[in-house]
């Protein structure tokens, strides 16, 4: 009897590169303890507020006191939105026009603006324009949708800097491929990157002189550590830009600001009304969002904009002390190594191209460090998962990938493991080129 044949996308996916390590380190027998910075995972507690909410699910004000979670309206529940709302208010940007959805998490809210901005295969769908290296999910779901990507490229200096190539060169980019979208992360996921109000206007400008969306991914805003200004997609304005006003998508997280990846909560801001209300439409086949999570969530729609402001300086002071200690330290352990500046979010992006042999493959690399890799420090065996870079990139074939030498950390775990971090790449480094030194990479 012949087996059933699985479609050509389903033959033709492979894991995640955020999650590969951890697929392959629960495969190994070998008791070892892992240092996961392969995904970005937060360990903290959830907001007190949200926790407050979760722990008592049965008092007399809750909506599950008995028992029952039905479904909530395809939009979600009206106390999430505001809560989305005060969040960004409390950033010191206006909410007026602004319409919200509640999704599942910001992964569902990147395929919904993608089907809404691009199209989906077989219609007269669009491509979506990336920055590389862009955070790999959205290539993820672009690819489940049956849409291209087309990217302008950063490069990673030798100083740490990722920078923006000429606005003339994505401008031929846009001008040759048309694109229906340009994603822009202004808390840069993978890179650390902070981009300026000064970039946003360059980028709004290009999306009205050609007609595009602008979808900004905001779930790292307020994360920045150089000290400048909050940006956000919502800081713009017609005085910025002309004609700005209509085309505006912001995705916004639960996950990260407020430490709660579990929770599956997102939301989709934009000033149309009209991509509103069809992307809450697309949306119905789904029903809604989950309930509770809604519920916990929602506890922010109540706190004031001082208290908002406690807490994002508190989530900045704990990610800033990390990310400069690992970045000099990894420069120390690892001398010509290049680390990303630490400027925003909770990644740093590493490069060996200068302290590896011609040919090294951070996937090969990952592979044998969940695999095989093992260091011991004091009394314990450990080894390190991260993320490669490859799946970051949207590069076509015959094209160099600058991912092959580059690794993402995420500064999830706790600040006394993630000080493991220099010394174990830097041990475990040397043992994969010791393993590879007679037979090459």
């Amino acid at each position: 009897m012949k087996n059933p044949i699985l479609s050509k996308h389903f033959q033709e996916i492979k894991p995640s590169v955020i999650r590969i390590a951890q697929i392959l380190f629960s495969k190994r027998k070998e008791k070892i303890d892992a240092i996961n910075t392969a995904i970005g995972n937060v360990s903290l507690p959830m907001h007190p507020a949200m926790q407050r909410r979760m722990f008592n699910l049965d008092t007399s004000d809750s909506p599950f006191k008995t028992g029952v979670v039905g479904y909530t309206a395809t939009i979600g529940m009206e106390e999430t939105n505001k809560a989305f709302l005060n969040i960004i208010a409390s950033s010191g940007f206006s909410t007026k026009g602004l319409f919200t959805q509640i999704t599942d998490g910001g992964s569902q809210a990147m395929e919904l603006v993608i089907l809404g901005t691009c199209g989906r295969a077989g219609t007269n769908e669009k491509p979506l324009l990336l920055i590389d290296p862009a955070y790999t999910n959205y290539l993820a779901m672009a690819k489940r949708l049956g849409r291209k990507t087309v990217s302008v490229m950063r490069v990673l200096n030798h100083r740490g800097e990722f920078a923006l190539p000429d606005l003339e060169k994505i401008e031929k980019i846009i001008v040759k491929n048309k694109p229906g979208a340009i994603v822009v992360i202004p808390y840069d996921n993978p890179t650390g990157q902070h981009f300026d109000n000064k970039t946003m206007i360059k980028l709004a400008k290009l999306c009205v002189k050609y007609n595009l969306w602008m979808i900004s991914d905001e779930a790292y805003r307020e994360l920045c550590y150089d000290e400048k200004e909050i940006i956000s997609i919502w800081k713009l304005s017609e005085k910025d830009v002309q004609g700005i006003k209509g085309r505006r998508i912001s995705i916004e997280s639960s996950s990260k600001v407020w430490n709660a990846c579990g929770l599956r909560i997102g939301a989709i801001v934009t000033d149309n009304k009209l991509f509103h209300e069809q992307c809450v439409a697309e949306n119905t086949a789904n029903l809604c969002s989950n309930a509770i999570g809604q519920y916990i969530f929602g506890s922010l729609a109540n706190e004031s904009h001082s208290a908002l402001q406690k807490w994002y300086r508190k989530q900045r002071k704990y990610y800033k002390a990390m990310l400069t200690s690992l970045t000099n330290e990894l420069e120390k352990k690892v001398p010509g190594i290049i680390v990303s500046i630490p400027a925003a979010a909770i990644y740093s992006v590493i490069d060996v191209r200068n302290v590896t042999k011609p040919g090294f493959d951070a996937a090969e690399f990952v592979k044998f460090c969940a695999t095989k890799g093992k260091v011991k420090i004091g009394k314990h065996n450990y080894t390190l998962l991260v993320a490669p870079m490859n799946g970051f990139y949207s590069v076509r074939p015959g094209e160099k990938n600058p991912g092959k030498t580059q690794m993402r950390i995420a500064y999830v775990e706790k600040p006394e493991r993630i000080q493991l971090v220099p010394e174990l790449f830097a041990k475990l480094l040397k043992e994969y080129e010791k393993a590879n030194s007679n037979s090459g990479y």
